[in-house]
């Protein structure tokens, strides 16, 4: 462990000033926001590519550090504190050296913030190769802790089924990439309602993001699919919480 921690104090700091925009997803079901997830923006509102081109191997674990302190500062500013409305937070797993170790800085600002960790979902995507064992130790030092854990862009990325098998995080976000035109397109219907299937015997919670279209939206609810997520519903708000669309409403008239 001390040598980890070492590799924790080595690397750069991560100098350039960044904020956070916020996206919420949705339960469809009850028409009401399940959490907001924290999107990394530009300190006046540029893309994400305008602060995720500056990170290396050498300050990624200061940026990751910094954008779970800066997403958790946010949202206690914005959240209703009465709520148990969660925040999503992207983390990256090959940035994390000790998890117990690694979480201290995020524990912390939750606690200046008065911010409850049962409401922190953590979220990694798949797309990057990475040490699984390492990974679940991650994964469950962060449920042992209290957080909730989820899969980022899943049928995208090289971990899938094997991971899942593993271990079975609250909840798996399918990848746009199989919501795309899903209300005219026979064979992703057939994927996704297999794979909807499967995490709820698992009990994963299935949540669908990229949803453009009243037609998706739909489609996906027929399929069982609650949480859900994208530009139809609401688009990222910078420093503050979008009102979404009301799925209720959309659902009803597209019936």
């Amino acid at each position: 462990m001390a040598k980890q921690c070492v590799q924790c104090q080595s690397g750069e700091g991560f100098e350039t000033p960044f904020s956070m925009a916020f996206q919420p997803i949705v339960d469809v079901s009850t028409n009401q926001i399940f959490a907001h997830e924290a999107l990394v923006r530009g300190r006046m509102g540029e893309g994400a590519a305008s602060v995720l081109a500056l990170v290396d191997d050498a300050n990624k674990y200061a940026f990751d550090q910094q954008c779970r302190v800066k997403a958790i500062e946010l949202a206690s500013s914005l959240f209703d504190p009465d709520s148990n409305v969660g925040l999503s937070i992207n983390f990256m797993p090959n940035a994390v050296y000790e998890p117990r170790a690694c979480i201290r800085q995020t524990l912390a600002a939750a606690e200046r913030a008065d911010f409850p960790a049962e409401k922190i979902i953590f979220e990694f995507t798949e797309d990057e190769r990475l040490d699984t064992a390492h990974l679940f130790r991650i994964l469950r030092a962060y449920r042992e802790i209290g957080f909730r854990t989820a899969i980022d862009d899943f049928g995208a990325g090289h971990a899938g089924l094997g991971l899942l098998a593993e271990f079975q995080p609250d909840i798996v976000k399918l990848d746009m990439a199989l919501i795309r035109g899903i209300d005219t397109d026979d064979a992703r219907r057939k994927i996704v309602r297999a794979i909807v299937g499967m995490l709820h015997d698992l009990g994963v919670t299935p949540l669908c993001e990229g949803i453009e279209t009243v037609e998706e939206m739909s489609a996906l609810a027929d399929l069982g699919v609650k949480l859900m997520q994208g530009y139809y519903l609401a688009r990222p708000a910078f420093e503050a919480l979008a009102v979404p669309l009301s799925p209720a409403n959309s659902l009803s008239t597209n019936a």
